[in-house]
């Protein structure tokens, strides 16, 4: 197992590996005291057997610098693996503003290929390559050094399984014919809007129990606050304050620093100094901002009139599409998807791209009565009308 330690080591197997069609890559980091993945650990391989080709990465190397690498990533004449690479493209963006391009994720693919819900890199593993993975140091420090050799070896195996699992996958999908599902669904990997995080949409992703402009206003500044707050001092937003002290505090409406004290879901840190100055200020904004500038509640949903035997009808469709198809059914509509095409929206990502020629047309034929659904045995097919 070799580990680089200089940007000179990673330079030269960098330049090795492209010479060669594709690349597995993955990573070990800690996220649970930042805001911002700290990368601890790079392993990376070109085609080979064992752990041959194989090396490990030490970002946190005196001096190594991840400039080789990122060269690489830049290479379109080489394909660049990972398995469930979200949180991997998170930090190369952060840390550089690159994309692994082209890019394969396994985990995609594997719901493509009929693999399940998000299969996971163990059942893949297991499945295809016929090995088991350790799992022992699935939860270990990775910023401390020395790396034992239980870990190194648990990490290598994170990229030296995937090579064959990858020439699985790209195999079925060049059989299938559904290598551009896989190219349509990583756009979205490949977006810097998935990474880049706007305090100011912050407060969209917090739940409330009431939809009124001037509470989602202070819910809207108090959000905004915690992120900003949390990104500029790299610490997670719930050491800063949690989800439900956010809502406490857009009800409450503190005007002093004595009022924070009566907050019963505030953290001590929270009601002095920096973020308690602002939490005030926060609030201010929310309860003083104009009517014309507060936020619009999403009513949408509420709006929608479904007709649930129509949303069954699809979900019965949708069950047997899939698995005729040998895809997973989340991968094509959640359940709100299909709600929403039964109200009539056709603005819905099942009705698009690749999902509308395995499921979308056939479901607008089913809302337009042009077909119907019949069940013989344990099979369900559509019936022209």
């Amino acid at each position: 197992m070799k580990t680089l330690t200089t940007t000179e080591e990673l330079k030269e197997f960098c330049l090795e590996a492209a010479k060669h069609p594709f690349v597995t890559v993955d990573t070990e980091f800690l996220r649970e005291r930042t805001y911002y993945s700290k990368l601890c650990l790079v392993q990376l391989a070109f085609p080979g057997e064992g752990d041959e080709n194989a090396v490990l990465v030490d970002p946190l190397a005196d001096g190594l610098e991840l400039d080789p690498l990122y060269d690489l990533f830049r290479d379109e004449s080489v394909v660049k693996v990972f398995h469930a690479a979200r949180q991997d493209l998170e930090i190369f963006w952060v840390d550089a503003k690159v994309f692994p391009k082209p890019l394969f994720d396994t985990q995609v693919a594997a719901m493509v290929c009929g693999f399940g819900d998000q299969a996971g890199y163990e059942t893949l593993v297991r499945k295809i390559v016929k090995e088991g993975v350790d799992k022992s140091s699935r939860f270990t420090d990775w910023s401390r050094r020395p790396l034992t050799d239980a870990q190194k070896n648990y990490a290598l195996a994170d990229v030296t399984h995937l090579r064959v699992v990858y020439q699985y996958l790209a195999a079925e999908l060049e059989k299938s014919g559904r290598g551009h599902w896989v190219t349509e669904e990583l756009q979205v990997l490949t977006n810097p809007g998935t990474y880049d995080i706007q305090p100011q949409d912050a407060w969209r992703r917090i739940k409330t129990r009431t939809n009124s402009s001037k509470f989602l206003a202070l819910v809207r500044e108090l959000a905004a606050f915690r992120e900003d707050y949390a990104q500029t001092n790299n610490v997670p937003r719930n050491r800063v304050f949690k989800d439900d002290a956010l809502v406490e505090l857009a009800s409450t409406k503190p005007k002093t620093g004595s009022d924070l004290g009566g907050s019963r879901l505030l953290l001590r840190e929270a009601r002095r100094g920096a973020i308690a100055e602002g939490i005030l200020a926060a609030v201010a904004r929310g309860v003083n901002c104009p009517a014309e500038k507060m936020p619009k509640p999403d009513r949408t949903k509420e709006k929608l009139q479904v007709n649930p035997a129509l949303a069954d009808l699809l979900r019965v469709l949708l069950k047997s599409k899939t698995e005729n198809a040998g895809v997973a059914a989340k991968l094509i509509a959640p359940s709100s998807d299909l709600d929403a095409i039964a109200a009539g929206q056709r603005d819905v990502a099942a009705l698009s791209g690749w999902r509308l020629e395995v499921f979308g047309a056939d479901a607008l034929r089913l809302c337009d009565g042009q077909i119907a659904l019949a069940a013989k045995g344990q099979t369900v097919r559509v019936v022209e009308l």
